[in-house]
């Protein structure tokens, strides 16, 4: 399970500290039947940032994503893992930040084409990533590479009672 080892609250209003776990549980009910849309942000080669809205689900405690071979996203990945992930969830905005490793592992790929499944997009392996009939239109022709994302810092504010800002701090 992801627990973060250090917890640092960033509310400068004095509500109290948020637990990981209101984050967590909103990934975990809402990917990926909610309508929400994750924004990954990569480092271009030259170092100017690249950020583009992608399908994100949540399973087995971390964050997975997708992106064509062709893509941006898979292009600087490929050469630097280093990337944020943020979204607008019920009741607290998350920024995620860490690598992001593409995922080959058939069992692991399996799983999360059926938890993309359950959400309405009919996924599927083909050899060492994901397929389906349709994608988004940013996301490249088929077939799609995997990641995973090895959280290494999450930032939470609340938009909804308890409020408050916190940073959690996990290891790698």
């Amino acid at each position: 399970m992801t627990t973060p080892h250090a917890t640092r609250n960033l509310d400068r209003y004095g509500s109290a500290e948020l637990p990981w776990s209101r984050a967590r549980d909103v990934l975990a009910e809402d990917t990926p039947t909610a309508d929400l849309t994750f924004f990954v942000t990569t480092v271009r080669p030259d170092g100017r940032p690249h950020s583009a809205g992608v399908g994100a689900v949540w399973v087995d405690d971390a964050l997975f994503f997708k992106g064509g071979p062709g893509t941006r996203r898979s292009r600087n990945l490929a050469v630097n893992p280093a990337c944020a992930v943020s979204v607008r969830l019920r009741g607290i905005d998350l920024t995620m930040e860490g690598e992001a490793h593409r995922v080959t592992d058939p069992a692991t790929l399996e799983r999360v084409a059926a938890v993309y499944r359950t959400g309405g997009w009919p996924a599927t392996v083909e050899g060492d990533a994901l397929t389906a009939p349709f994608s988004a239109p940013s996301a490249g022709a088929p077939p799609w590479y995997l990641y995973r994302l090895a959280l290494r810092r999450a930032i939470g504010v609340a938009g909804a009672e308890p409020h408050g800002a916190t940073r959690w701090d996990f290891t790698p």
